[in-house]
């Protein structure tokens, strides 16, 4: 073989080589754009919504939480909730959007941990104290469906736009009746209707034609 061959030869498989670890190397730069394509998912936001509900039924059954500490934790809830419903109003859920909301429930869930460790305390036994605790408890039954359709997709950002507005709405309900101290039975008549009307509009939503894409 000549020398001129040999060259040839070897520049060929030189070039090979260096075409083999390029294809190498290729994906690992395409992995973090198919991370950051929906780094901001309202699951997170959602799930928050349900601890924080929680906590504060959590108060009422152990009596760290009186009635009307739990209205003004509600009226923290109604405030995060239209903040929410605001942000994802037009289908999307942006850094700054999800910042805003976090800075809102870190300072909700702050006020949840003063109000339970205050000297204040309720008697989870009485009357109205029940009533709180039942109102409550559907709040996280209703926020963590809310959570479950965005989690799998049966919501979108839209309808959980809408259906947060309808949590705050309760919320409020909540807040106005916990005022005084003491929830009435034919407030929590109002609050359950309220409640019964907005778990119908959870169940359609999620049951549509409509899903989520991510975001």
């Amino acid at each position: 073989m000549s020398r001129t061959l040999i060259l040839a030869a070897a520049v060929t498989i030189g070039l090979g080589l260096a075409t083999g670890a390029g294809a190498q190397t290729a994906p690992a730069t395409s992995t973090p754009t198919t991370v950051a394509k929906h780094p901001h998912n309202a699951a997170s936001e959602t799930q928050r919504n349900v601890n924080q509900q929680t906590r504060i039924d959590n108060g009422l059954k152990s009596g760290q939480l009186n009635t009307r500490e739990a209205g003004k934790l509600e009226r923290g809830q109604q405030k995060i909730d239209k903040t929410e419903q605001r942000a994802m109003r037009n289908g999307s859920l942006s850094a700054s959007e999800r910042a805003h909301i976090q800075k809102e429930q870190n300072a909700e869930s702050k006020a949840v941990y003063n109000q339970k460790h205050d000297t204040q305390t309720g008697n989870p036994n009485s009357r109205s104290a029940q009533r709180m605790q039942a109102d409550v408890q559907r709040n996280v039954n209703q926020q963590q469906r809310i959570h479950n359709g965005v989690s799998n997709g049966s919501l979108t950002n839209h309808e959980t736009s809408r259906m947060e507005g309808r949590q705050a709405h309760g919320d409020r309900e909540e807040a106005n009746a916990a005022r005084n101290g003491r929830v009435g039975k034919y407030e929590q008549g109002r609050i359950r209707h309220a409640d019964n009307r907005d778990s119908r509009r959870i169940y359609r939503q999620k049951h549509d034609h409509q899903h989520r894409r991510g975001g």
